[in-house]
């Protein structure tokens, strides 16, 4: 399952209302598709109710996430290619909806909403799957970085998000050292990316470990029915949280505190 396939239930009035009903609106002509395929031949079928109803809210928060990728691009003063291609890749386009998607991110940028409407519709759509807001604020990182650049303005746009996302001070510093650790530098803290200070105990150290580990399993995500680009972004998540956690390890072997 792709985002631009099927995703999960969500609020009906993201569809037609708020800032993202307003993007949609700026597709006139941009209609879902209320038949599925049924069958050999490709036979096709009237959407059920129920369908459709998944079918308008997953276009709606696709909406979404282009909206706030649009707005990350812009967030230092200046769309960049190579922002653009790493959305295409993280979310792998289709070359049949590249034409939408970049009508959609153009009116993102130019409209009159700011990110903090599109943010907040997002969170109320997923305000119960915290990790889901994580991936999504990952991803939006991973924009934002692609220039290989993280710009004062960015970091301060990734923080508001993350404020309307529900992350506290230490959950956005420990999502932030992540993406450190993810550039493979050698001073990168792995207590930073598993969110406990350098002193903890042992015990500390594996009960933040398990958490990250518990909320951010790909197994989980599958199980909630999340598209396959969050679940990629999740594994890539557990396997960071891992190596923070064996590094630790190693750094504390042969002294008195053995995990």
């Amino acid at each position: 399952m792709s985002i631009w396939g099927r995703i999960l239930g969500s609020a009906a009035s993201l569809f037609s209302g708020g800032p993202l009903g307003s993007l949609l609106g700026g597709l006139a002509g941009q209609a879902v598709d209320l038949w599925s395929p049924c069958g050999p031949g490709d036979q096709r079928r009237a959407m059920t109710d129920a369908e459709a109803e998944e079918a308008k809210q997953t276009v709606a928060f696709t909406i979404g996430v282009i909206a706030l990728a649009a707005k990350m691009a812009r967030a230092d003063g200046v769309v960049k290619r190579v922002e653009v291609d790493t959305f295409k890749r993280l979310f792998r386009v289709p070359a049949d909806e590249l034409a939408n998607v970049g009508r959609v991110f153009d009116l993102a940028r130019r409209d009159t909403h700011g990110f903090e409407e599109y943010a907040h519709q997002i969170a109320n759509l997923f305000e119960d799957r915290h990790a889901v807001l994580e991936e999504l604020l990952d991803s939006l990182l991973m924009i934002a970085e692609a220039d290989d650049e993280l710009h004062e303005t960015e970091v301060e746009y990734l923080h508001a998000i993350a404020v309307i996302f529900g992350f506290d001070e230490a959950e956005f510093r420990r999502i932030v050292a992540g993406h450190h650790m993810a550039g493979g530098p050698t001073d990168s803290d792995p207590y930073a990316v598993l969110g406990v200070a350098r002193t903890a105990g042992d015990d500390a150290v594996k009960a933040a470990h398990r958490a990250l580990v518990r909320e951010h399993h790909p197994d989980r995500l599958i199980a909630q029915g999340m598209p396959q680009e969050f679940v990629d972004l999740a594994t890539q998540k557990l396997a960071l949280v891992n190596a923070a956690y064996d590094r630790i390890r190693r750094e504390r072997e042969g002294s008195a505190a053995l995990l």
